[in-house]
């Protein structure tokens, strides 16, 4: 029986579709979308009964069609699910409305939760302040090609959200309701006739001005809810907001962070150029809401000199102005937004030009001490209702997003900073060093020497290579970057495929030769992140760092950077590398290690975790993925990157990107705090893991790595060939022309299993793991495991998103794709032997769970899958057919349309494409 709260979504679906239908029929005419209708049908026939007899007319009909039907049943499938995604969406946020409304308990997650929890345990005010002065909880916003939808369309879906979300906040009259229904068709009718495909690829600009658009949403309006929510629940006075960040309780608890602009790792499109571009459009970007908010105020402080007496920094202030304007001589406070106006604008010119402007704010901290003028003005004259609003919220803004909006990272590879540290002590006065043929003891020798000494290696008189010049250029602009906008603008620079403590040091060294490290006072303006990705390279991580921190030169520039270092684990190639269930458990390790070597060496730990959308990827619930990391491991201090279509899910609508970043908030607290959350894990539980890892790390590398034939088998029973020419992102989808599994990019590695519904990176290795483990166990064990399942939050995540990813693989549909793999033998080995995995993972999983089928625990995940697939389902039979054709030679631009229209349609619709 269908529960009755979810009424309210079945009919919003149903409304939408049937205005899609209209439509369709209106501009496409009456048998494009009889033939829509009939595939429809039978799709849902096929899916909800498991009829083969259906499954066999569904398939001879799509043959049938022309290649206009065809394109038009993509199309139409495609929009179908992005209006499925909005129903959905808006349903959830009128549920958490209701829950409100209806005064019920607070959900899990929310901080309005949180709090209270963890003084329910004995967490009192006094320890979650102290915590919270040192909490920092950062989304970094990532541009890898996993977004396929074009910015026309995200916002032709908003003005679908706004109408729905409109209808359900007021009472309409029938007049309205009708005038609802043609304004909300019409909308419908703009996202069906808009371009679901780009034209061209995108530039790292266009994916810049695309991520910046999330400001305009949900950031700039929720971020300093976030705060002010915090300073209700705790009572603290609204003056904190006007504090400095080190003065200020709640610190700098939640900030945004971005790469896009500043991660050079195999896209050679990001510049020096590139990286100035995007830094002033940044700033442009934060200067124009703040001078958007003081017009606002100038407005809206009409307050007279009567009521409001202007003590002397206010008076002081207003003369800046430039007013003279009679009718305004008695709004000082009014004038003196004028000249905070002024100097904004002059701020604002400053980072367009590059150039210091003495009228300009010289830092945010002025900026917010000459609003704090106004805040005391108001105060002081019993205006605190007035004070509290815009100018309070104005005021945090300020201290979150500075005039950098949200600091950029850098990445590189560490082959290129070896390449470059090679070629600077080539062409150097020391001699002619062969660096590329030292060992790692010798490299650290001749690095840590570097350290020591002011002396620079790089001259403008010496002949360098192209790569040395373009990368002194980021340094360099970086170095600009804080002269102008602040150290804040660039913090981290991050070391991809770290492996070595002489990576680190290399970066150490170029960053000097930038001069954003003083050797003289041993001060360092940015993080120096090692990446860790690989399965050994996780494994190496803790001796790495051990050995790091033994060097003098490396620890005092830790101390100058508040004895924090920053540590990013890579879940992409991990999962590559060794599957899903070693890549865990190998993070989970690598934290385990880390935390202990941090301790010893007294240096606060912050870790980054590069989580994609997917399973495959490190995606699910943040959550419960938080709540599940190692005992020490969070301390206060976490970032994870929001990539692709995860940005649109979690931040384009405003309401649900508040409650994302609530939860962000909510996790990094109670996995800090909370007793039952930081108590150690029982070793039993961890022998058990490690058991498990290995035995799927055995079976997914036999499959992957030592399969003979493997690679041709993906590549011709999956997308990926055809994915390189999607215009998605700006970044190549394989780092070599002549590719292997290793030289392949995690996503689209990840996309392409997730577009032939094989799911593979989010399960493969786990059900012989399970099945090998509890042959070797006794009774008492395997009850151990079971118990592990419900007990322990970091298997019982990995469990949770285990299921979800079973539940949206569907071996009948990839067996169709499989069907193309030319080599008989090889399809048959191959996809047998997947078949053969996910049936044991099911069991597997269902076994551990004590469940009787998949999503039994989550009945909402469980039931919009059931209603979504079958307007998925053509879509991967016509994708397959239209691959067919393509492959064969097909000249027909409309086939390769088809399959690109495809590939769009299925992301859409399983809603995590990479």
């Amino acid at each position: 029986m269908i529960d009755d709260k979810d009424s309210q979504l079945r009919d919003d679906i149903r409304l939408l579709g049937a205005l899609l239908g209209e439509i369709i029929a209106e501009q496409q005419g009456l048998p494009v979308f009889t033939a829509i209708e009939e595939v429809r049908q039978l799709s849902v026939q096929y899916r909800r009964f498991d009829d083969n007899a259906a499954r066999a007319k569904l398939e001879a009909r799509l043959e049938e069609l022309t290649q206009d039907e065809t394109i038009s049943l993509i199309r139409s499938f495609s929009i179908f699910s992005m209006l499925s995604n909005i129903a959905e969406d808006c349903h959830l946020i009128r549920r958490n409305r209701q829950h409100e409304l209806a005064g019920m308990p607070a959900r899990e997650a929310s901080l309005d939760y949180t709090i209270p929890e963890l003084e329910r345990v004995g967490v009192n005010r006094d320890a979650v302040l102290a915590r919270l002065k040192q909490t920092e909880s950062v989304p970094v916003l990532t541009a890898h090609p996993t977004e396929v939808q074009r910015k026309s369309v995200l916002d032709a879906q908003q003005s679908i959200i706004a109408l729905i979300r409109h209808r359900d906040e007021i009472q309409l009259t029938l007049e309205e309701a009708n005038a609802w229904r043609d304004e909300l068709k019409a909308a419908v009718q703009r996202l069906f006739q808009t371009r679901l495909l780009r034209r061209n690829k995108l530039s790292v600009i266009d994916e810049v001005n695309n991520a910046l658009a999330y400001f305009d949403s949900t950031f700039f309006a929720q971020v300093p809810q976030v705060y002010r929510k915090l300073q209700s629940l705790l009572n603290l006075p609204s003056t904190d907001n006007f504090l400095p960040v080190n003065e200020d309780p709640l610190g700098k608890v939640l900030t945004v962070g971005s790469w896009i602009g500043g991660d050079r790792d195999g896209n050679p499109f990001v510049t020096a150029q590139v990286l100035d571009t995007t830094l002033k459009i940044q700033s442009r970007k934060v200067l124009e809401h703040y001078l958007a908010e003081v017009n606002c105020l100038i407005r809206e402080f009409s307050v007279t000199d009567y009521f409001l007496k202007p003590n002397p920094p206010l008076t002081e202030l207003a003369n800046a102005s430039g007013e003279d304007s009679a009718h305004r001589m008695d709004e000082t406070l009014r004038r003196a937004c004028v000249a905070i106006r002024k100097r904004l604008e002059a701020t604002f010119q400053q980072a367009a030009r590059g150039e210091c402007t003495a009228q300009a704010y010289a830092s945010p901290a002025d900026f917010l001490a000459d609003l704090n003028t106004l805040f005391s003005a108001l105060n002081d004259n019993g205006m605190q209702r007035i004070a509290e609003g815009r100018l309070a919220l104005l005021a945090r803004k300020v201290k979150v997003f500075g005039f950098s909006l949200m600091a950029l990272d850098l990445r590189q590879n560490s082959d290129v900073f070896e390449e470059v540290i090679a070629d600077l002590l080539k062409q150097s006065t020391l001699g002619n060093i062969d660096y590329l043929a030292c060992g790692e003891a010798e490299r650290v020798e001749l690095l840590c020497a570097e350290l020591r000494t002011p002396r620079l290696l790089f001259s403008d008189s010496l002949q360098y290579s192209e790569r040395t010049h373009s990368e002194m250029a980021i340094f360099r602009k970086a170095k600009l970057a804080h002269q102008i906008l602040g150290a804040t603008a660039i913090q981290n620079c991050i070391i991809s495929k770290t492996a070595s403590v002489s990576d680190l040091l290399e970066l150490a060294v170029l960053l000097k030769e930038a001069h954003l490290l003083n050797v003289a006072k041993g001060e360092i303006a940015v993080n120096v992140v090692p990446l860790f990705e690989t399965i050994g390279d996780l494994q190496a991580a803790p001796d790495i760092m051990n050995r790091l921190f033994g060097i003098p030169e490396y620890r005092a520039l830790v101390g100058s950077r508040g004895h924090v270092q920053e540590v990013m684990l890579g879940y992409s190639d991990s999962n590559k590398d060794g599957g899903f269930v070693t890549s865990g458990w190998s993070l989970y390790q690598a934290e385990i290690g880390l935390v202990d070597v941090f301790a010893k060496h007294g240096i606060k730990i912050r870790l980054f975790h590069g989580r994609g959308g997917s399973v495959g990827r490190g995606g699910g619930s943040s959550y419960h993925a938080i709540l599940g990391q190692p005992p020490g491991a969070v301390d206060g201090r976490i970032r994870l990157t929001e990539q692709g279509e995860v940005i649109a899910a979690k931040y384009g609508i405003e309401s649900l990107g508040r409650r994302n970043l609530e939860v962000l908030v909510s996790a990094n607290l109670m996995v800090s705090e909370h007793t039952e959350l930081t108590r150690e894990v029982p070793a039993k539980y961890l022998e058990l893991m490690a058991k498990l890892s290995e035995h799927a790390f055995k079976e997914y590398r036999d499959l992957v790595y030592n399969t003979d034939g493997f690679l041709e088998y993906f590549k011709q029973s999956t997308v990926i060939s055809e994915i390189a020419s999607l215009n998605i992102g700006s970044r190549p989808a394989s780092r070599k022309a002549n590719w292997t599994i290793e030289d392949l990019r995690a996503i689209p590695w990840v996309f392409s299993w997730a577009q032939s519904r094989v799911m593979l990176p989010g399960w493969y290795g786990f059900g012989t793991a399970v099945a090998k483990l509890r042959n070797g166990l006794n009774e008492a064990e395997l009850l151990e495991l079971q118990a592990m399942a419900k007990q322990w939050p970091f298997f019982n995540t990995m469990l949770s998103t285990l299921n979800m990813v079973l539940a949206k693989a569907d071996m009948a549909i990839a067996s169709r794709y499989a069907a193309m793999v030319e080599d008989a033998a090889l399809r048959d080995k191959v996809f047998g032997r997947i078949a053969a995995e996910h049936a044991r993972a099911v069991e597997g999983l269902l076994w551990l769970t004590g469940q009787k089928e998949l999503l039994a625990d989550n009945p909402l995940l469980k039931r919009s899958i059931q209603a979504r697939f079958p307007y998925v389902d053509p879509l991967n039979h016509v994708q397959v057919e239209l691959l067919r054709r393509h492959r064969q030679g097909e000249l027909d631009e409309r086939v390769a349309r088809g399959v690109h229209l495809s590939i769009n349609g299925i992301a859409t619709g399983l809603r995590n494409s990479g």
